[in-house]
């Protein structure tokens, strides 16, 4: 089952979801995305919303933006607690607080930002919305002394940013300050079988420009990266899925694995895998669909695709811009100087750059041992890429 959203349907999901049959909710960007193309009939709200309540009913959502439809109309099942409880990250904390006795974080309300005494965390710490997306509104906290200018800049983005998500994708009301989670960050997509078991459907690594950096720029997968950080993920999710309980459900988790090997939840969004159809990486890397093994109960063989796939590394490059760009004044993007970054670009996704701060979601691959693009591109700044109006 499908719930079509904006901000993105790639043509994968697209295609799959008219592929499989499965019932999809008259949505307007269902509609537009599915109607004319594949002339694909939709479910009413009514009849989409008993299907989901049959016992085994696999719901997928692109977006948090059906978030506020699930929780208005399937108050029956149990994907409104589901998602409350992994959408919002205070609750979330608690969930999983005595696993991690010495991890701090606080709950902050907007006005609360100026007063609160940022000593009582240890330095560098973060600050981002309690319902978050996109790294939208998330800062790092180097030392106490910086506080006064990151509540600033906070409210500065709030003002920008306002409007831009429905609150139950990105809430500007409420923050969590938290430590900094030590580790190397990765990425998940995976799903819960009817049993409550999780299947991996692709393990991409984070990286950054430096250790200040939270922005969501580049990601790669390989087999090497699948294999190594793949076992101690899913023994992560198993427990949270005890605790939650998850099942027939779909998850993008963002981790931190440490030296020693533990790993420690950064977020994990809920009924979806990457938005904006990031997840759509795995079809890149590796052959695989991830919506049709969700829904269908697919579980990739990854031994066969390690061998497969061995030496070569695809990446998702995400083009976002700073906050600070007047997206209206943006007359036009100059997609051919950026697509030449690139040696080998798998597929060039453009987005609406008067909308949203970013212009394109690019998969690439490169050689499996030379990250050379990818770690230039970190850095760049793509306001060279932005052609102003006139």
């Amino acid at each position: 089952m499908f719930i079509l959203e904006e901000p993105y349907v790639s043509d994968l999901l697209a295609a799959t979801a008219a592929e499989l049959g499965l019932p999809i909710l008259d949505t307007p960007t269902a509609r537009r995305r599915m109607a004319g193309t594949y002339a694909t009939p939709l479910s009413s709200s009514a009849e989409f919303a008993r299907a989901a309540a049959r016992p085994g009913a696999r719901l997928y959502t692109n977006s948090e933006n059906a978030l506020a439809w699930v929780a208005g109309r399937l108050g029956d099942t149990p994907h409104p607690r589901r998602a409350g409880l992994l959408k919002d990250k205070l609750a979330f904390r608690d969930l999983l607080a005595d696993l991690y006795p010495d991890y701090r974080y606080f709950g902050l309300a907007a006005s609360e930002l100026r007063d609160f005494d940022p000593s009582r965390l240890r330095a560098p710490f973060v600050v981002k919305p309690a319902v978050g997306f996109f790294s939208l509104g998330v800062r790092i906290v180097e030392k106490a002394g910086d506080w006064p200018g990151v509540v600033a800049g906070l409210e500065r983005e709030r003002r920008t940013l306002s409007g831009m998500y429905p609150g139950q994708v990105l809430g500007l009301d409420t923050f969590v300050a938290e430590e900094v989670i030590a580790g190397e960050e990765f990425a998940l997509d995976a799903y819960y079988d009817g049993a409550g078991t999780p299947v991996l459907v692709n393990v991409y690594a984070h990286l950054f420009a430096s250790a200040t950096d939270v922005s969501d720029r580049v990601y790669v997968t390989n087999a090497e990266t699948v294999s190594r950080l793949g076992p101690p993920a899913l023994e992560f999710l198993a427990e949270l899925g005890r605790r939650a309980d998850l099942a027939d459900f779909p998850v993008h988790a963002e981790l931190r694995i440490d030296d020693a090997g533990r790993v420690a939840p950064i977020e994990v969004n809920p009924l979806r895998f990457g938005g904006w159809c990031a997840t759509d990486l795995a079809h890149f890397a590796y052959g695989l669909n991830p919506y049709r093994c969700y829904l269908l109960g697919e579980r990739p063989d990854w031994p066969r695709i390690a061998a497969e796939t061995a030496g070569r590394t695809t990446a998702l490059v995400v083009a976002d811009l700073p906050t600070s760009v007047d997206l209206a004044a943006i007359a036009s993007v100059d997609y051919d100087r950026f697509a030449e970054r690139f040696r080998r670009v798998l597929e060039l996704r453009r987005v609406d750059f008067n909308r949203y701060p970013v212009f394109a979601f690019t998969f690439v691959e490169v050689p499996g041992d030379d990250f050379s693009e990818l770690t230039a591109v970190l850095g760049a700044d793509l306001r060279d890429y932005l052609l102003p109006r006139a």
